[in-house]
């Protein structure tokens, strides 16, 4: 059985807007229960409106149409005090609900994208850019928050409380609950039409918005070389140019967005006024479109429900630009959420289940290439690598062993030629000359390679890679706090803490560059023993110029110079 390492594919294209919408209803499938009970109390407190304006009606056609003891009023006061405070309480509870079934689902949406990213590989991960990838668990799922805690809950609020005040409306004065009925398509008609505009609008917002994250985030990781080439001012002047680009887009969607609140206001305002102008005219005797005109309370219960009979759509207008938000983000996460949801679970049974026979490497017409380089940094390379082996590869400098390294561990794909890996599920560690290090402390850095390691594997890892030679002269030893790339640190001491992560990965290839570098001879020595006597057993490919790193190899292999300069493309 052989792996083959190759280029990664691209995020797969966007989704059609009725996928979308499926998706993004299916990404609350785990929390549906919460969002029912928000939507149930939301439109139990809306038809608790109808008996409020009930007992409002019927307490003034009682004590000023009918001149009855304000006293008998009492009652109603008392039940539309308990219709308030239930309302409220069902606004609070719903609101509750929410916000419980918001967080939990951007919670588990954002591992899900992080478990895409990790099983998108290290060749695609390399060739983005780090804080557009930020923005996809940022603002992105963050966008999403208005569509399941706003728009859900007006349109549940839409589909069932409206009607229910039509059917009273109807029930009080048919000539109203018509009038009702025949201004109510409106606003849906025009928040289609408004849709279109906001989602497109939404859209290039939210690119602006990973654009500028992106460029804000690798300039601050380049600020020291920003400073020393006396950039400054220019780079400021570009962060200040994306951030005004930012700002046109968020405008335009706010303008879209207030635009539709104006015209529905304005249509919502029509139909009451209608209704205000019928009844009115009913009361003075001007038109007679019935028998006998509406009662006070009667022309005091419609007044009060013909707005409440709008306010949901105009809420769901309100909210409407969340959906177009909430769309556009799924767009630009979908590729992150193609590969399922099982992503990060396949990658670690297949972790698990990695070979711990030592692999055989075959590396046949290699040639590498660096994204953006004119030239191959390794041409036609071919090397076959037992099972067990320790090689150490050798050559002038720039004559591509790092990009060697790169390749078979992943990083890089190539640009011909192939790697092949026997068995297939080798489990891997690499120690790059760079090695990466996080804000934390040493033993979270060690713990990358394997969470669930103890106390006494993790000492035992540090102890072998002579990190407990510095480490114990430091004010908490390995639960000492280092800066992000091991600030803090020398360059021989972050080498070691990631030769200890290695170590503690257990692996079954082992990849090495310049692992002894800024080791004083004393401390090599001890790194080197520690070692050999981990290699037993493994495949070994080291990356040195070292002779005592040579000396425990059992095989050299030279790349030649010309590779330095590489073929012409």
């Amino acid at each position: 059985m052989s792996s083959s390492v190759a280029a990664d594919s691209l995020p797969p294209p966007a989704a059609p807007r009725a996928v979308r919408l499926r998706r993004l209803d299916a990404l609350a499938a785990p929390v549906r229960g919460r969002l029912r009970l928000a939507g149930a109390c939301t439109a139990v407190a809306g038809w608790l409106l109808i008996a409020q304006a009930g007992a409002i009606a019927w307490a003034v056609q009682r004590v000023l149409a009918d001149g009855a003891d304000p006293a008998l009023a009492l009652p109603a006061l008392a039940a539309l005090a308990a219709v308030g405070t239930l309302r409220a309480g069902l606004a609070f509870a719903a609101r509750r609900a929410a916000d419980a079934a918001t967080t939990a689902l951007r919670d588990a949406l954002r591992r899900r994208i992080a478990r895409r990213l990790f099983a998108a590989g290290a060749p695609w991960l390399r060739r983005q850019r780090s804080g557009a990838l930020g923005e996809l668990t940022g603002a992105h799922v963050d966008a999403l928050d208005g569509y399941f805690g706003g728009y859900r809950l007006a349109r549940a609020e839409t589909l069932l409380v409206p009607p229910a005040m039509l059917l009273a409306a109807f029930w009080v004065d048919p000539i109203v609950g018509l009038v009702l009925l025949l201004t109510l398509p409106l606003i849906p008609l025009f928040m289609m039409l408004v849709g279109w505009s906001a989602e497109a609008a939404s859209r290039r917002q939210l690119r602006a918005l990973s654009r500028m994250g992106g460029h804000f985030a690798d300039r601050l990781r380049g600020l020291g070389l920003i400073r020393v080439y006396g950039r400054g001012d220019a780079e400021l002047a570009g962060v200040r140019e994306a951030a005004e680009g930012l700002r046109e887009r968020s405008m335009k969607v706010l303008r879209i967005a207030f635009l539709s609140s104006t015209v529905l206001e304005f249509f919502a305002s029509v139909s009451v006024a209608v209704v205000a102008l019928y009844l009115g005219l009913s009361y003075l005797g001007m038109i007679a479109l019935r028998d006998a005109p509406p009662t006070l309370g009667a022309g005091l219960f419609l007044l009060l429900l013909a707005p409440e009979v709008h306010a949901p759509l105009r809420r769901l207008a309100a909210h409407y630009h969340d959906r177009a938000a909430a769309l556009a983000a799924l767009e630009e996460i979908d590729a992150a959420l193609e590969a399922g949801d099982d992503a990060g679970a396949q990658d670690a049974a297949r972790a698990q289940g990695a070979g711990r026979a030592a692999p055989a490497v075959r590396i046949d017409g290699l040639s590498l290439r660096h994204a953006g380089a004119e030239r191959d940094a390794v041409a036609g390379l071919s090397l076959d690598i037992a099972a067990g082996e320790c090689v150490a590869l050798v050559g002038p400098s720039g004559c591509g062993k790092s990009t060697l390294l790169e390749a078979i561990a992943g990083w890089l794909p190539p640009r011909s030629g192939r790697i092949e890996i026997a068995p297939a599920d080798a489990r891997i560690g690499y120690v790059p000359q760079r090695p990466f290090l996080f804000h934390g402390s040493i033993a979270d850095n060690l713990r990358l390679a394997r969470p669930d390691a103890d106390d006494a594997a993790v000492r035992a890892a540090a102890e072998a890679a002579q990190v407990m030679r510095f480490a114990e002269r430091l004010p908490a030893g390995l639960d000492t706090v280092v800066g992000e790339r091991g600030f803090g640190l020398s360059g021989g001491e972050a080498r070691r803490i990631a030769l200890a992560r290695v170590f503690l990965r257990d692996p079954a290839l082992l990849l090495l560059d310049e692992p002894t570098a800024f080791l004083d001879p004393e401390t090599e020595r001890c790194v080197l023993e520690a070692l050999a006597a981990f290699a037993r057993g493994r495949t070994v490919l080291m990356a040195t110029h070292s002779a005592a790193a040579l000396a425990i190899a059992t095989r050299v292999a030279t790349l030649p110079a010309a590779t330095a300069h590489g073929a012409p493309p």
